[in-house]
């Protein structure tokens, strides 16, 4: 795993000076990487890191030659729309570049001249997604959720014997996933009531969101070749908020035997930002398991997973109406509660021989913590939609309704660091189109 180096500095200062503010998502010691473009314009998408209210364009950055070595190298990959190229690179360049754009933005940079004109408001950007998602995997990673939902379709027998030696997942679609401002239109499909002789089709009425943080893969590996624990982060790009869409009442029809389906692959949305792994160190914390649990076989364990393989990123969910324009909050949680670290996934991913490929996208799964307000989703907040949620204008919630928008945002916060954020990932649902 990577260790603490000259970038996590706290002490650091840039001198665009609204990284510098103690509640800035992007302070320097961040620097997330994106695909972004002037808003309104036919410009070609390119690479962009944020630094504090604003997206350094990498282009500029390229065109500059301010850089050298394998950080020249690694910028000039991020002038494509897409990063793909740039994230199999490897964990050393990943370093490299973040290393040379951190001291080209800190206070007193000999280079400031030449990046300003660089710079652009993140008001004036417009995103896509930051890569080509080939392959998309969803995992199940929080104990807390599992063993919730489990109650809610099967009440005698919750959490499936194997949830506690397996990192859970499914293949989910890549196509439908989207950038943060997606709208989309309610799903339609077959449900069926628990009094009707048959099923039916028709619109959604159990609308969920699922509040995750998806996991890019950088350098992928071979077919055929698994990717060890103790390799295994060094294959992580990065993270980012994640809101995968859920349809309850179809997927309470359709997902045995199996699993996930309709209900699951007609949207999910992602933040723009991409925090990567080296930033996220000084936020890691010790994994570990109850000791009345089964513990992770051996190909799942690593003194290093122990020690450091999980992430604390507090979660904050919200609901925007269409009755009003405030942000009810309806939860936090944290990435640090999940049963499976990142490692553990990736490595279970790949111990068959499969293989990954930049780009590719991990969900974690929807994250809740163990205590009932840590609930990442409406079908365990308001118990199977038995306990509708009063929101602060007085109207209540069961599951998202039309013109609902759900706001994610999540963050790193502790002594002896500076915060850093993801941003935030908003999305909204629309009426159903209905199927003639």
């Amino acid at each position: 795993m990577t260790a603490l180096n000259e970038t996590h500095s706290p002490e650091l200062t840039s001198w665009v000076t609204s990284a510098n503010a103690d509640a800035s998502d992007f302070p320097i010691q961040n620097l997330p990487f994106a695909s972004f473009r002037r808003a309104g314009t036919q410009e070609s998408y390119r690479g962009g890191v944020a630094i504090g209210d604003q997206v350094l364009d990498l282009e500029a950055v390229a065109d500059a030659g301010i850089f050298e070595g394998l950080a020249q190298e690694a910028v000039a990959l991020c002038v494509l729309e897409d990063l793909n190229e740039f994230m199999a690179m490897g964990k050393e360049a990943w370093s490299a570049l973040r290393l040379s754009l951190s001291r080209a933005l800190r206070t007193g940079s000999a280079h400031q001249d030449q990046l300003e004109g660089a710079l652009l408001a993140q008001a004036e950007a417009e995103y896509k997604l930051p890569c080509r998602i080939v392959d998309y995997t969803d995992f199940y990673t929080s104990v807390y959720h599992a063993s919730a939902v489990g109650a809610l379709f099967r009440p005698d027998n919750p959490l499936l014997p194997n949830y506690k030696w397996v990192p859970i997942g499914y293949h989910g679609r890549a196509s439908s996933i989207g950038v943060s401002g997606q709208t989309f239109p309610r799903p339609c499909g077959q449900t069926k009531a628990p009094d009707a002789s048959e099923p039916s089709l028709g619109p959604c009425k159990r609308l969920d969101y699922e509040v995750e943080m998806g996991i890019f893969i950088g350098k992928g590996n071979e077919i055929g070749e698994p990717i060890a624990i103790e390799q295994a982060e060094d294959h992580v790009f990065g993270l980012c908020l994640f809101n995968d869409w859920s349809a309850r009442d179809i997927q309470a029809w359709e997902y045995q035997p199996l699993g996930p389906f309709l209900a699951k692959n007609f949207a999910s949305t992602i933040s723009p930002w991409i925090v990567t792994t080296e930033a996220l160190v000084p936020f890691r914390e010790s994994y570990s398991r109850d000791s009345n649990d089964p513990q992770p076989m051996a190909y799942l364990s690593s003194p290093n997973n122990s020690e450091q393989g999980s992430f604390d990123i507090a979660l904050d969910c919200f609901i925007q109406t269409a009755g009003s324009n405030a942000e009810n909050h309806l939860s936090t949680s944290n990435f640090k509660y999940s049963y499976w670290t990142v490692a553990q996934m990736v490595t279970h991913h790949t111990v068959n021989g499969c293989n990954l490929q930049a780009g590719d996208l991990l969900g974690s799964g929807t994250q809740s913590g163990p205590n009932a307000d840590e609930a990442g989703s409406l079908l365990e907040l308001t118990n199977g939609g038995k306990q509708p949620l009063t929101l602060a204008n007085g109207e209540q919630r069961t599951f998202v309704e039309d013109e609902d928008t759900i706001i994610m945002r999540g963050y790193c916060q502790r002594d002896g660091a500076r915060r850093i954020g993801f941003g935030e990932v908003t999305s909204r649902v629309t009426a159903a189109k209905l199927v003639k």
